[in-house]
C-alpha cells in the first residue's frame, strides 16, 4: 500500500466495500460505480493540487502543485511519487494534444506552452491583440488539433500563484489553431471562465464560470471557431465548481467544493441532472481518467491527490493518447 494512503487526521481509507463515500443521487449511477472498489489516496503533501493529466503510454500522472511552483509525478506501477519539473512557471491546467504532447497553462509566463519530445518548451499562446493573457488556467484539445482554453486573472491577482500584476484582457475564452497558430476569440463575457470540456460529439462546449455566486457550468453550441447559443445550465447548489471530464456516455465528472457535504467530484447526467457524489475530505479542483484501462478516475483535491475505479472511461478515448 502507498503511504499516501495510510490513516492520519485528514484521512482514514474506507474499512468497507462498497465505499460509503461513492454516492448515488440517482438509479442511473449505480452503473457507473464499482462495487468492491475504494477511494484511495496516492499522494499528500502539496499546497493546491490542480491540472492532473494522464500519461499512458508512461503509465504516469502529472498534476499541478501551483503555489509550490512544480508539476508532480505519479507511477501507477511502483506508486512512486516525484517531481516532473520545477520550476514550473505556475503551471495550473494540462491536456495532451493529438500527437501526445504536454499543453499547460501556465501562470508564471501568463501563457498556454507545449512541451516537445526532446522537453523543450513552445509558447503557444502569451497575447492577444497585442496585450498580455491575464493567466491561462485550463486547457482542452479538439478532434482538428485546435486548443481552447480559459483566461481568468487567477495568477495574478496576488502572488501566491503566480506573479501579481495588472489585468490587460477581459476573462475570455480563446482558441489557438493547430495549424496556423493563431489565437482568435472564442466566447466573450463570461465572468471568471475556469475549467471547460466538449462533449462527446465536441458539438458543446461546456465552461465553468467562476466570477459568480453561485459559480455555473454552461453549454454552449460550437459553430466552427466560436461558440454559439448557450443551451443548458447546471446550478452547483452553492458548491464551487472547477475542473471537469466528460465520459464517453456524456456524464460530466465535475470537482467541487464549499462545505463537507459539497467536497468531492459531483456527477451530472448530459441533461445535467445530478447523479451521483464521490466524497473527499477535501475541495476537489480537478480530474482526469487514467489508468492502465482508463477506468480509473484521479481527483486532484487541495493538498492531495485521490483515485476511484469506475465503470467509465474518458470521451477521448482512442482519439488521443491520454
Amino acid at each position: 500500500m502507498n503511504t499516501a494512503d495510510q490513516p492520519d487526521a485528514l484521512w482514514l481509507p474506507a474499512g468497507r466495500y462498497p465505499d460509503p463515500r461513492v454516492e448515488s443521487i440517482d438509479r442511473r449511477f449505480d452503473k457507473l460505480r464499482v462495487g468492491s472498489a475504494r477511494v484511495e489516496r496516492i499522494a499528500h503533501g502539496f499546497r493546491w493540487a490542480e491540472g492532473p493529466v494522464w500519461f499512458g503510454d508512461h503509465r504516469v500522472l502529472l498534476w499541478s502543485d501551483i503555489p509550490n511552483n512544480r508539476i508532480m509525478q505519479w507511477d501507477e506501477r511502483t506508486g512512486r511519487v516525484s517531481v516532473f519539473r520545477q520550476p514550473s512557471n505556475y503551471a495550473n491546467g494540462h491536456t495532451r494534444d493529438r500527437q501526445g504532447r504536454l499543453v499547460s497553462c501556465e501562470h508564471g509566463s501568463r501563457s498556454v506552452t507545449r512541451t516537445e519530445y526532446d522537453g523543450t518548451i513552445t509558447v503557444l499562446a502569451d497575447r492577444y491583440q497585442g496585450k498580455r493573457l491575464n493567466s491561462p488556467n485550463d486547457v482542452v484539445v479538439k478532434s482538428d488539433g485546435s486548443i481552447w482554453f480559459t483566461d481568468p486573472p487567477f495568477g495574478i491577482i496576488s502572488n501566491y500563484e503566480g506573479y501579481k500584476s495588472q489585468v490587460e484582457l477581459p476573462t475570455d475564452v480563446y482558441r489557438v489553431d493547430g495549424n496556423s497558430g493563431e489565437v482568435t476569440l472564442v466566447a466573450s463575457g463570461i465572468n471568471r471562465p475556469n475549467g471547460l470540456a466538449f462533449s462527446v460529439d465536441e458539438k458543446l462546449l461546456y465552461i465553468v464560470e467562476c466570477g459568480t455566486t453561485p459559480r455555473y457550468i454552461h453549454a454552449y453550441t460550437v459553430s466552427g471557431k466560436k461558440l454559439g447559443k448557450r443551451v443548458l445550465t447546471i446550478d452547483g447548489g452553492g458548491g464551487a465548481f472547477d475542473g471537469f471530464r466528460v465520459d464517453t456516455e456524456g456524464n460530466l465528472w465535475c470537482g467541487l467544493g464549499g462545505s463537507e457535504e459539497l467536497d468531492g467530484v459531483r456527477i451530472y447526467a448530459p441533461n445535467g441532472e445530478a447523479i451521483g457524489h464521490i466524497h473527499l475530505p477535501e475541495r476537489c479542483a480537478n480530474v482526469c481518467f487514467g489508468g492502465e484501462k482508463g477506468n480509473r478516475i484521479f481527483m486532484a483535491a487541495s493538498q492531495s491527490v485521490y483515485s476511484l475505479y469506475v465503470n467509465a472511461q474518458a470521451a477521448n478515448v482512442g482519439i488521443t493518447i491520454e
